[in-house]
């Protein structure tokens, strides 16, 4: 029998979109679905929930809870990853509150900044004993990563000799979500999107083969004058020439333009979420506790296929039909060819029974090459540290984040890893 194995497992909600979606899939009938998380409480929501959608969906799978990693992922053909080492209660918090002590504020923190930092480093050892465990039970296995930090944790499965693509949710959406904000048809629309996970960029978008940019930037530039949701990237692309994927409560971190305690007014002015995540985790915890019966033990549990990739590259490789995904991939080649070859790009990729094979962009825009270097100086460093063990590689990781450097001295920044190494404690290896 196929498996596809689950790692975090649970996260419930996410394990019904991404399974769910694998359960309607024809191809897929007859797998196992192979469950794995360190809290076993979960793990049992997660089984039971999936249990009960398997007989409304009335799938021929088998839906297993494991206690045991190795055993969970032996014999998988596809490996799905969607941990969170530490939690929101002791490291998010501490990824929050010890720079704050330094006057540095953030408002996601999972990806670049100080907080994508330090994710990455108590993220990286667990990614490498995941990487052992399929080399020695599951080798040939695909993994399909949903881990923030994107673009180091995907590079760093790869460097472990990993089949590996990165998969984001900002991709398949960012043209979509942008038209509707605007108030503009989104039917016989045609887009390309290439850059860095978080950072990539909206290339083109076309409306039966008419070029929509002039529109929506006269459209943005209105909806500026007053305050909404996404007013970072209106800037940015102003400024810019081009829309990225992610959010704006993302991309204000990801930049030294909006959050600046010289200039406390940009947070008004861009409407910038401060603290977004944290105040994010805690009212899932709250929404978790009030959903959680109605999810588990709804007997009658329904499911429809979602947007995420996962499915449809399984379904791909299965059947030999081809799907074309944006995935987050190492630049061999130059892929985007003003980006550097050892970083993790995330660009348009062609999947079926060969399995993911990426196009050629080229030269992005020079100032988005140059914005997209910008994080990729930091996330290199950060694999570095993580190799390493250095203390020295996550010092220049983080003096060269933008966010961090654009905020303090070259002494507090050192401080403030101090900090946080020690703060973490055993949730990071030892550094030297």
């Amino acid at each position: 029998m196929a498996k596809i194995t689950f790692l975090g497992a649970g996260s419930t909600v996410f394990a019904k979109n991404v399974l769910g979606d694998c359960m309607t899939v024809e191809a897929l009938q007859g797998f196992e679905f192979a469950l794995f998380d360190i809290d076993h409480e979960r793990l049992n929501d997660s089984e039971m929930m999936l249990n009960n959608l398997k007989k409304s969906l009335n799938a021929n799978v088998k839906v297993t809870a494991y206690h045991d990693r190795k055993e969970a992922l032996r014999d998988a053909k596809y490996v799905i990853n969607a941990i969170q080492v530490g939690g929101y209660d002791p490291c998010t918090i501490t990824d929050f509150e010890v720079p704050k002590k330094y006057g540095l504020r953030q408002t996601i923190a999972d990806t670049l900044g100080i907080g994508g930092i330090f994710r990455n480093l108590r993220t990286i050892p667990v990614m490498q004993e995941f990487a052992r465990d399929m080399k020695e039970v599951c080798p040939d296995a695909w993994f399909l990563n949903y881990t923030n930090p994107m673009a180091v944790l995907t590079n760093v499965m790869l460097k472990e000799g990993i089949k590996t693509v990165g998969l984001c949710h900002s991709v398949q959406v960012c043209a979509s979500h942008l038209l509707d904000s605007l108030d503009m048809p989104k039917d016989n629309i045609q887009w390309k999107i290439a850059g860095i996970n978080h950072m990539a960029w909206l290339l083109e978008i076309t409306r039966n083969g008419e070029d929509l940019y002039p529109e929506i930037k006269k459209r943005a530039k209105e909806k500026q004058q007053e305050k909404h949701d996404d007013m970072v990237r209106f800037e940015l692309m102003d400024k810019f020439g081009y829309y990225v994927t992610e959010s704006s409560e993302h991309n204000a971190e990801y930049h030294p333009y909006f959050i600046k305690s010289k200039y406390p007014e940009l947070i008004e002015k861009y409407n910038i979420p401060l603290d977004e995540y944290p105040r994010r985790c805690v009212n899932q915890i709250e929404g978790w506790k009030k959903m959680r019966d109605d999810l588990v033990n709804d007997q009658n549990l329904q499911h429809e296929r979602t947007h995420e990739y996962g499915s449809y590259i399984i379904e791909a490789m299965e059947t030999n039909q081809p799907f074309k995904i944006g995935g987050n991939v190492l630049n061999t080649g130059g892929l985007i060819s003003n980006l550097p070859e050892n970083a993790v790009v995330e660009v348009p990729c062609l999947v079926d029974a060969s399995g993911v094979t990426p196009t050629y962009v080229g030269d992005l825009p020079e100032q988005l090459a140059a914005l997209n270097r910008t994080n990729i100086n930091t996330q290199l460093l950060t694999i570095e540290a993580a190799l390493t063990k250095k203390k020295e590689n996550i010092y220049q990781a983080a003096l060269l984040d933008p966010h961090t450097a654009a905020e303090l001295s070259i002494d507090d920044i050192i401080a403030l890893c101090d900090d946080l190494i020690e703060e973490h404690g055993d949730w990071l290896p030892e550094y030297y």
